[in-house]
């Protein structure tokens, strides 16, 4: 008899480590492109100097209480559409200063917003609006840092609305709005506010976000949700398995062909997916199988492509296994891309460089770094920048706890004073800078104008 000897493994209960050779060579070649980058520059005058001096006092002045609301919503974190105590946190710093503000505006009980309308500003005037975003992540906070968000926003509008309590009326004559947006992370706030008339009358609109860099623009896809119910027939799967219609198997059959897609899928797109429901005992047919998927891509018009193919594999898993299925999409409103304005974020570039910061134009971090937001369908109703600014290390990845960590450090804190002033620099130079509004106005139609967000997948 031949005697073969076997070799005992010993199974880990924890999976492999990862191999960082990629990421970390990203981070490298990414700061060699940074060494190279040219300084940022722009052709348009922007504000006066006088006016931009203003809002930076106006920043410094009031650093310690952004920074405290930026601590403050960090400690007590609190998720889509519930940020109730965020929200009057916000209110009462407006409130402080003298600033009014409604709360529960445009559909959303969470949602803020305050005007300011510069004294002898004629009505045709131009009108740019300021986002804050404030809600957090379950489980890990603000692990977004949207607490700099909101902070960062609340001071860019006090800092405006000083830098315009004085002077010559003509210099930068124009409306702001401040709005607070409630439920960006996977609900789209922004887009049930838009829908409400939020935008209605907004020429423009500027936020910030953290990072692990200054980038001055990055990709960000558009995401759009996928559920699919597959419907078989249950039955006992020892005795009679032929008498079944096993929903699972669709799934399966459909998770795998998703793998599959990606050989041929655009470098641009993303799909992951989740069987989030497939039975419930070994011994019977499942006749029930729910899926979850995310499709990402970097146009609408790819995204919109991207959508068709996955709708044909649900179909087509049905088919081969004899299932019924239901194909939803976007039971919350779909995100488009992010299409930033170039003469814009130009703008926020050198506001930036004034305060010891080189924010990186698109290109030098590699765009497979890409997440998604619900500002993307507000840029594609109306011109608008949505920079990103250093809060963290390079390879600290948004939506980790290492990053909610860093959201309440010092470089966070440094964040809050830099992208208020940034924000707040850009919002004076649209205001008193025609020439600047009109580049901003003809790139955006170059760019294809406005879209018919809510009508764009139908």
């Amino acid at each position: 008899m031949m005697h073969i000897t076997t070799y005992p493994r010993t199974m880990s209960n924890q999976p492999e480590p990862v191999n960082r050779y990629f990421s970390e060579q990203m981070s490298r070649d990414t700061r060699a492109r940074a060494e190279a980058a040219e300084p940022p520059s722009s052709r348009f005058a922007g504000a006066p100097r006088k006016i931009l001096d203003r809002a930076g006092a106006a920043v410094d002045t009031e650093a310690g209480r952004l920074i405290a609301l930026s601590h403050s919503l960090h400690a007590n974190p609190e998720t889509a559409f519930d940020e109730r105590e965020s929200a009057r946190a916000i209110i009462r710093l407006l409130a402080d200063s003298g600033v009014s503000a409604e709360l529960g505006v445009h559909g959303l009980e969470t949602a803020i917003r305050s005007e300011f309308v510069r004294p002898g500003t004629p009505e045709d005037a131009p009108a740019i609006a300021i986002l804050a975003e404030y809600d957090a992540l379950p489980e890990i906070g603000h692990g977004c840092g949207h607490n700099v968000i909101a902070a960062a926003g609340v001071g860019a509008y006090l800092a405006v609305r000083s830098a315009l309590a004085e002077g010559d009326p003509a210099e930068a004559p124009g409306r702001v709005v401040f709005l607070g947006t409630p439920a960006e992370e996977g609900n789209s706030g922004k887009e049930y506010m838009a829908r409400a008339g939020a935008f209605d009358g907004i020429d423009a609109a500027v936020m910030v976000h953290p990072y692990g860099y200054d980038v001055a623009e990055q990709v960000w896809l558009g995401r759009r949700l996928m559920s699919v119910t597959f419907h078989g027939a249950a039955a006992h799967a020892s005795a009679q398995p032929f008498m079944g219609r096993n929903a699972l198997d669709a799934a399966t059959l459909a998770y795998h062909a998703v793998g599959l897609l990606r050989q041929q899928m655009l470098p641009v797109d993303r799909v992951h997916a989740v069987i989030s429901e497939g039975g419930t005992r070994p011994s019977i047919i499942p006749e029930t199988a729910e899926m979850k998927l995310y499709a990402r891509s970097k146009y609408p018009e790819t995204l919109k492509s991207l959508s068709d193919r996955l709708t044909k594999i649900a179909e087509g898993a049905a088919m081969m296994t004899g299932t019924g299925v239901d194909i939803e999409w976007d039971d919350k409103p779909a995100s488009l891309p992010v299409r930033t304005n170039g003469a814009l974020t130009g703008r926020w570039a050198v506001a930036q460089s004034a305060r010891g910061r080189q924010s990186l134009p698109l290109g030098v971090v590699p765009e497979t770094i890409a997440a998604s937001t619900d500002f993307g369908n507000i840029s594609y109703r109306l011109p608008g920048i949505h920079p990103l600014i250093k809060i963290a290390d390079a390879g600290t990845a948004l939506h980790t706890r290492e990053f909610a960590e860093a959201a309440a450090g010092t470089e966070a804190d440094e964040a809050v004073r830099d992208g208020a002033y940034g924000l707040a620099a850009v919002v004076l130079d649209y205001l008193a800078d025609g020439d600047l509004r009109d580049a901003v106005d003809q790139e955006f139609e170059d760019q294809g104008g406005a879209v018919d967000v809510p009508r764009f997948f139908d």
